[in-house]
């Protein structure tokens, strides 16, 4: 007999619609608006570093489809026990990462590559494992693809280079992040 699950197809379809629609208006029906000037600063520092527009809206659309297809799969339940781990696992390397950032940011000449490499490498190894029974190859490799483009040494070298023409985007970022994680949500 047949497994049907009208809630499996519910799901699939919402993926289906959301993989197509991340565009900035999008976005905003999903993602606060502190959330997007700090994507909207990813995006300028990724032009910026790169000087590749394409490549730019490319890493800032992977990374919003990332974030969608996650909270759809949490949404609806579907990690398991030992998922949900891992995602506790991951918000707690996610928010390290996010206080170690903004501490290099506002003590300057603090910032190590090495560490902040290290760090996001982390986030992605453990939100791979938490997403790989779930998503698409293709998915996967958007996922490296984000963690890999803002890992890049050089990049945030750049990044962290005070006076840099990419310090006021990282204050703007740092800014940011620093008040989702007052507001408890990061």
């Amino acid at each position: 007999m047949e497994s049907f699950s009208s809630k499996d197809m519910a799901m699939k379809a919402q993926n289906k619609i959301l993989s197509r629609m991340a565009s900035k208006s999008m976005v905003q029906m999903f993602i606060d608006d502190t959330s997007s000037e700090i994507l909207d600063e990813f995006y300028r520092v990724s032009k910026i570093h790169s000087g590749n527009r394409t490549e730019a809206q490319k890493v800032v659309k992977d990374l919003v489809k990332v974030v969608v297809k996650v909270g759809v799969l949490f949404r609806h339940d579907r990690f398991s026990t030992e998922e949900l781990s891992l995602a506790q696992d991951f918000k707690k390397k996610l928010h390290q990462g996010v206080m170690t950032a903004i501490s290099f940011q506002e003590v300057e000449f603090t910032f190590d590559k090495a560490v902040m490499t290290e760090l996001l490498t982390d986030c992605r190894d453990i939100l791979l494992k938490l997403v790989e029974k779930h998503l698409t190859p293709k998915s996967l490799g958007r996922i490296r693809h984000v963690f890999n483009h803002y890992s890049d040494q050089d990049l945030l070298t750049n990044l962290y280079t005070p006076g840099g023409p990419l310090w006021p985007n990282l204050t703007k970022i740092c800014r940011d992040l620093n008040k989702l994680v007052e507001e408890g949500k990061l």
